[in-house]
């Protein structure tokens, strides 16, 4: 359960306890920010959408989340942000922005923002075409979108591997119809992070390497 802790409002002085809402993992555990019970709230004054969000870490599974910024409501009219625990030197990384998937297109579109969110600027379409699907590059990096109702192969991702591997750069696999159990293999083998598009327009991370690279983002 989360903690209660004393906010106390900036504007008029009343004294509230709050405790962080619940959202649900994917692994089913309830997971809360973390507030920081000797920290200060701060009222809000305006809107800014990377402001609305902060970044939760699952303590059972591991897996991080954006979540709704805690808010309280003050009977003076002032709205409150209690103080997150870590807030202040540990900002979290603004949430991605999902582009709904109708198109191939748009599935190109989703990894092409999505890698920028990462930290890899200046993606274009890759010098080199890919055996199926589109290649994107950017300094350091080399990915795949697979757009089509085939799971990608372990050939696919070896294909993708020996190619970002020519050119001294690590790779991405994206695909919209997911991996086949040998592609998820070969990939854990080579270090290739793996992500599936779905039609919300999140990539999901499907391996150890695309976990860890959508925690840390670009080098």
């Amino acid at each position: 359960m989360s903690e209660s802790i004393p906010v106390r409002c900036p504007a008029c002085g009343r004294a509230h306890r709050y405790t962080s809402p619940p959202y649900p993992c994917v692994c089913g555990t309830s997971v809360a920010a973390p507030l920081d019970p000797q920290g200060t709230a701060r009222a809000v004054t305006h809107r800014a959408w990377d402001e609305e969000w902060v970044t939760v870490r699952c303590g059972t599974c591991g897996r991080t989340g954006e979540w709704p910024r805690p808010e309280l409501g003050c009977p003076c009219g002032t709205t409150l942000c209690p103080p997150l625990a870590e807030e202040e030197t540990d900002r979290p990384r603004r949430s991605f922005r999902p582009v709904t998937i109708r198109t191939a297109r748009d599935a190109v579109t989703t990894a092409a923002l999505y890698l920028d969110w990462l930290g890899y600027k200046g993606i274009r379409r890759a010098d080199q075409r890919p055996p199926s699907g589109i290649g994107l590059a950017a300094r350091g990096v080399l990915a795949q979108v697979d757009p089509t109702v085939r799971p990608a192969s372990p050939r696919d991702v070896e294909c993708l591997w020996l190619t970002a591997m020519t050119e001294s750069a690590t790779c991405v696999y994206f695909s919209l119809a997911g991996f086949t159990e040998g592609a998820r293999d070969t990939a854990d083998t080579l270090g290739v992070p793996l992500f599936t598009l779905d039609l919300t327009g999140t990539p999901q991370p499907v391996n150890a390497p695309a976990e860890d690279l959508s925690k840390a983002g670009a080098a």
